[in-house]
């Protein structure tokens, strides 16, 4: 089969490869449509702590936001399974831990990530194969638009259960990316008064036309009361504005993740009587995005830009662009074409 490899830093192409077997308890995908993310541009760049940790190491198959259809079942693996349009956990735990036995496998000390560590080979191919203790079927009502969409929105959509909304709460969500975005819109959906706070003015554009409460730029952003503050961005100062930004006794939600150190003042947490909440993989939040969009109370496919094949995918972690592409943030891939 093809598949995207990248080999080292900024040096990436499309491969044959061997195709992959379902062993004991797996499951093969054929890949139907895959999301190109920031994380993905990191390990392209050599900048991505795995890289330097021991985690991950090339060369690397990348791609961890996927819907397909499973074409085969390895032994111990219910045969119903098979044709079935799913998604996977990027998080796979060792199932063993109690970590894992409580529920946060995510959290697994030995947990590898699909297309991340532990050279688990990623969705940026035409098939993949990964435990069915991970997947999660997609109702026909979740196109695969909307399907390859499910892994960053059940980030968001934990970032905004951490945040407690209520109806009227006023949130503010620093980084108008794809995270950023989806995070807004499920706190629309909650009946929070959303506002959105980013640099770039194509972001803030975009951000507009999805009919928010709010968009601002650091220069132009009211004094308002904030309920909550979700940082979804990637600098390094954002996580301490957020912290002087929310209204004390409220709460401040951090997901996104500076290349660089973040600090913010404890004291200003302690005297303020804030509760601060870090969110690593969606994870625990991936059947409740699959609700949302299945429902059409969150509609995430606004926000992907064009979808490419996997000839592009290296120019994508470059920062091209197709020249038809959206205003959105995303972009997807569908190995088919």
């Amino acid at each position: 089969m093809k598949a995207f490899v990248v080999t080292a830093p900024g040096e990436s192409s499309v491969q044959d490869v061997e195709a992959p077997a379902a062993k004991p308890g797996e499951v093969v995908v054929d890949v139907a449509r895959a999301g190109v993310c920031g994380t993905d541009v990191e390990f392209f760049t050599g900048e991505m702590a795995y890289l330097h940790d021991g985690h991950s190491a090339y060369p690397m198959r990348l791609g961890h936001e996927w819907c397909g259809v499973v074409a085969a079942a390895g032994s111990g693996v219910d045969q119903s399974w098979i044709g079935q349009r799913v998604i996977g956990d990027t998080m796979l735990g060792c199932g063993e831990c109690q970590r894992c036995r409580s529920g946060r496998q995510h959290l697994c000390e030995r947990r590898t990530e699909v297309g991340i560590s532990g050279a688990k080979a990623g969705a940026l191919a035409e098939q993949l194969a990964v435990p069915v203790s991970s997947l999660q079927a997609l109702p026909e009502a979740v196109d695969d638009v909307a399907g390859a969409m499910v892994e960053p929105g059940g980030n968001a959509l934990r970032a905004v259960w951490a945040a407690d909304l209520h109806p009227q709460d006023r949130v503010l969500v620093l980084g108008a990316g794809t995270i950023g975005l989806l995070a807004a819109r499920f706190a629309v959906a909650a009946g929070a008064d959303v506002h959105v706070l980013d640099k770039e003015e194509p972001s803030l554009s975009f951000a507009r036309s999805l009919g928010l409460d709010g968009v601002w730029t650091a220069s132009d952003l009211p004094r308002l009361a904030f309920d909550a503050v979700i940082d979804a961005s990637n600098a390094a100062a954002l996580p301490a504005l957020a912290l002087d930004l929310v209204e004390p006794g409220k709460r401040v939600v951090y997901i996104g993740l500076a290349g660089t150190p973040s600090t913010i003042d404890t004291r200003t947490l302690v005297l303020k009587d804030v509760t601060a909440v870090g969110i690593l993989s969606g994870s625990p939040g991936l059947a409740g995005a699959i609700d949302a969009y299945a429902s059409h109370s969150v509609d995430p496919r606004p926000l992907v830009a064009a979808t490419v094949g996997l000839e592009r995918v290296g120019d994508i972690l470059t920062g091209w662009r197709p020249h038809d592409a959206g205003a959105g943030p995303k972009i997807h891939v569908d190995p088919r074409i």
